[in-house]
């Protein structure tokens, strides 16, 4: 016999799924200021219901930018909200776009070696924050750069994830499963050592707890080291991203957004020792990467996570919680 809970929960997943598929449908099928305008509401109400994810965005905002009143933290917490919101629309919007709507929404800036390096057909290893729209981002680089491998957390229920996954592999996009596959890091190495595509992983939040510490504007924050360890280990060149939204010209962009991509030059330890000394030097050169997007453009930094060390739990053994809604890639988002 089936129980009432394992019932309720089937309907909910039930409800997950055909809420997931009717927004993939829906969405493509609105105006784009109708769907973009949709989010915007979205955003609000989740603003001012102040949720746990919209508090840890405070806190997480408040220490990037302590300068800012309550008042102007609000207004950026909002802001970052929208923001958060804008990547879900265009995420559900984006396998129905043109090639031509998504050159026009991306800008991308020091991608010259890395072309070059994909070119030849030589692996790429990237290092991206959640910040702005990593799907977006992606999608640009299939076309410009390479087709892009990531991992990503499994999501629940199952059907919802092969949504996911079958709309990042619809953008050339191949997705490695953080739980329930293969060894993602081997399987990562095999991608790598195999060459021809750009291993891009969203790191700038520890998921294992076996990560490393990073001072992050001013703050001790913990990050993932696999695009460093991956880097070393098949000598693939490893290159920092950021990424964020700016107002886009009428004609430019989606939404009145466009994507930015600014890749760091490649990055190289600046230290002897070890493979995890240089990892962690590594590391800290992503992190110096992210720091003045972050600041600058604070909206586009979808962390609704603990990433502070100040703000993790501290016993060893617990887990850094995971993304409150999939995506992604969040990061579902790629981890």
């Amino acid at each position: 016999m089936t129980d009432h809970h394992s019932l309720s929960r089937r309907a909910t997943d039930t409800v997950s799924v055909l809420g997931f598929k009717l927004g993939w449908r829906t969405l493509r099928a609105l105006p784009e200021r109708a769907a973009y305008g949709l989010f915007d509401r979205v955003a609000d109400v989740a603003f001012r219901r102040d949720g746990k994810g919209v508090q840890r965005l405070r806190a997480n905002y408040a220490r990037a930018r302590p300068e800012l009143s309550p008042t102007e933290l609000d207004d950026l917490v909002h802001a970052g909200m929208r923001s958060y919101m804008r990547y879900y629309c265009e995420a559900f919007r984006l396998p129905s776009l043109a090639q031509a709507d998504i050159q026009r929404a991306v800008v991308a800036h020091g991608a010259e070696e890395p072309q070059a390096l994909s070119a030849q057909g030589k692996p790429v290893v990237v290092f991206v924050g959640h910040l702005g729209n990593f799907d977006l981002a992606a999608a640009w680089s299939a076309s410009n750069i390479g087709p892009v491998t990531t991992v990503a957390e499994r999501l629940k229920p199952e059907e919802v994830y092969q949504e996911f996954v079958a709309f990042r592999r619809s953008i050339d996009m191949d997705i490695i499963p953080l739980t329930g596959g293969e060894d993602p890091f081997g399987a990562l190495v095999r991608v790598t050592r195999a060459g021809g595509r750009v291993v891009a992983l969203a790191s700038d939040r520890d998921l294992t707890n076996n990560g490393v510490e990073v001072d992050l504007l001013g703050h001790r924050a913990r990050m993932a080291k696999g695009p460093a360890v991956l880097s070393l280990l098949t000598g693939a060149p490893l290159y920092a991203a950021s990424i964020h939204y700016e107002p886009a010209a009428r004609g430019e962009g989606l939404g009145g957004h466009r994507t930015v991509v600014q890749f760091s030059e490649r990055l190289t330890p600046r230290v002897d020792g070890s493979t995890a000394d240089k990892a962690q030097d590594l590391i800290q050169q992503c992190a110096d990467h992210l720091a003045p997007t972050i600041r600058a453009h604070t909206s586009s930094w979808h962390m609704l996570q603990k990433v502070f060390v100040d703000d993790l739990d501290p016993r060893p053994d617990a887990a850094v919680p995971p993304a409150g809604m999939p995506s992604a890639s969040s990061q579902g988002r790629p981890t």
